[in-house]
């Protein structure tokens, strides 16, 4: 079967930095809605369709593909004594955007001199990214897929 709108698609990914480092890449494989329920990033799917399994992709992807730029507005500088908590570099936590009331996950990104830095963008924002994707297997969605919008059972979402 090949990947055409409304199929399920099951790939195995590697992902690599500008200077070709690997920098994210599946251990279990991941599964997908293709067709523009936003599973994956457009051009990836875009690269997908018509493919079938074995089949083997790469799709360099600008920020605004992937990530988007740094925003530096998402950067900001907090005092130590407004966490709940001793703060480390690398801890994350969350935080409701007062203006769109979305979630925002915050990276720690420096300690110093009684102040923390945290950091709203994600981790890879401003990077251009190599993704590599190998097919793993291709089906039909089911209605229930379908209605909801994305994958269900193994390497899907699960209600």
């Amino acid at each position: 079967m090949n990947i055409d709108k409304n199929s399920v698609v099951t790939l195995h990914y590697e992902m690599y930095d500008a200077n070709n480092q690997l920098i994210d890449k599946t251990e279990e494989p991941i599964a997908y809605l293709h067709g523009g329920y936003d599973g994956i990033f457009p051009l990836v799917e875009e690269a997908l369709q018509g493919k079938a399994k074995g089949d083997v992709v790469e799709v360099t992807l600008t920020p605004d593909d992937a990530f988007g730029e740094q925003d530096p507005e998402m950067i900001r500088i907090e005092p130590l004594d407004v966490f709940p908590v001793e703060v480390e570099v690398g801890m994350m936590f969350e935080a409701d955007d007062p203006e769109t009331g979305d979630v925002i996950i915050y990276r720690i990104t420096d300690v110093a001199d009684g102040k923390a830095v945290v950091d709203g963008n994600h981790p890879l924002a401003g990077m251009r990214l190599r993704f590599k994707a190998t097919v793993d297997d291709v089906r039909a969605a089911t209605q229930e897929e379908l209605a909801h919008g994305h994958v269900h059972g193994e390497h899907g979402h699960h209600h």
